[in-house]
């Protein structure tokens, strides 16, 4: 990990382990040895947005010196977390999409027919059969028990 980006990937900025763990030590006792090995997963990354290394701290923060401290060092770094942009991820197809208004018709059509699967289905056994049943004929396509 040699570069931290804050906003934009154009204003990179070296990362400083050191100047880091004093971020850090603001709020717990962190060992330079418990924060590199809290980044190993890291090491193979060029860039890394500062979102990352903030919740690693907040996890090694709350280890060392419990919840009140952890939520007090995200709280003073939540505005690396916009979230107003994030939205909803579904996978539909094959595809991670959030919204499905940018699919052609035939995409929207196959994410229409496809079968919509539940963990807690109310559906029992043979209602379910009757639905598969009437479904594949509607798309014309041969269903057999």
């Amino acid at each position: 990990m040699k570069n931290i980006v804050y906003t934009n990937p154009s204003d990179a900025v070296n990362f400083d382990i050191k100047r880091y763990i004093k971020s850090l030590n603001r709020y717990a006792k962190i060992t330079e040895k418990d924060a590199r090995e809290a980044l190993d997963d890291f090491n193979h990354y060029d860039t890394l947005h500062v979102s990352c290394l903030v919740e690693v701290g907040t996890r090694l923060i709350a280890k060392k010196a419990g919840d009140e401290a952890a939520e007090e060092y995200f709280n003073q770094h939540a505005q690396y977390f916009d979230e107003g942009k994030f939205e909803r991820l579904r996978r539909i197809t094959g595809y991670l999409v959030g919204t499905l208004d940018r699919w052609n018709d035939a995409k929207k059509a196959e994410e229409h027919a496809r079968v919509k699967h539940s963990v807690n289905s109310a559906v029992d056994d043979a209602t379910r059969l009757v639905m598969l049943e009437t479904q594949a004929m509607a798309h014309n396509v041969a269903y057999t028990r």
